[in-house]
């Protein structure tokens, strides 16, 4: 069950989408901004509906994914706090490409064609921010698929690791803490390696000390040698 909130304009100050604004542009982003408070696993949207807004996160995170023509469901990406999604559908056929599911209670501002479109007008540093936010992701499935084509499954797995600790992750007395719930499926998915592959790696990685996973929560214990393994020059 959704319930309806509220949310403060500098709330909105360290979004990615609002990055650099005025106090009165943030303000009137806050203003006509569509506020909830959702649930885990909740469904925001499905994959091909056309109601699209302009979604970001302020509390919790998102499970992007996407089905393909023969039903099988693979995870894309995941959206943490501050980060926008779902967007980039307004700009092409107005249709969401993927399936959006809450990985924990969330708080989530959206905004309609009508508003974003109203405040990039009076903004332009919003479509600024917007093209620099694709182009960032556009960056980064280049360097997915380049690592697919060329490298080893470990190496693919570390980077997964290493991008969502930059994403979310944050120091605790144990190692930098991964704020997302996370099941190997997702980590086989994004790296593009299989269930078993991803579960061999991540278990010798906490035999030998380098993470911990318990409940779904990921704790990098040695980010040094992650970061080795990711760069291993070797393959």
């Amino acid at each position: 069950m959704t319930r309806e909130a509220q949310i403060p304009s500098q709330s909105l100050a360290a979004m990615e989408l609002f990055r650099g604004l005025p106090p009165s542009a943030l303000e009137s982003a806050a203003a006509c901004a569509r506020v909830r408070r959702l649930p885990k696993d909740m469904r925001l949207f499905n994959q091909g509906d056309d109601s699209v807004r302009a979604h970001a996160i302020i509390e919790g995170g998102v499970r992007i994914a996407q089905s393909g023509s023969d039903g099988a469901q693979v995870v894309i990406r995941f959206i943490g706090p501050a980060e926008m999604f779902g967007t980039v559908a307004l700009f092409t056929d107005k249709r969401y490409p993927a399936d959006a599911i809450t990985l924990a209670e969330t708080l989530e501002a959206s905004w309609s064609e009508d508003e974003l479109l109203g405040l990039m007008a009076r903004y332009p540093q919003i479509a600024i921010n917007v093209i620099r936010i694709i182009g960032k992701r556009l960056q980064e499935v280049q360097d997915r698929v380049r690592e697919l084509a060329t490298q080893r499954a470990e190496r693919r797995v570390a980077h997964v690791v290493l991008r969502l600790a930059r994403q979310a992750g944050h120091s605790t007395v144990d190692g930098t803490a991964i704020e997302f719930p996370l099941r190997r499926k997702d980590l086989a998915d994004i790296a593009g390696t299989t269930l078993h592959t991803a579960s061999r790696i991540l278990t010798g990685w906490e035999k030998a000390g380098l993470l911990t996973s318990h409940n779904q929560q990921l704790t990098i214990r040695n980010t040094s040698e992650l970061l080795r393994i990711a760069e291993n020059a070797a393959d």
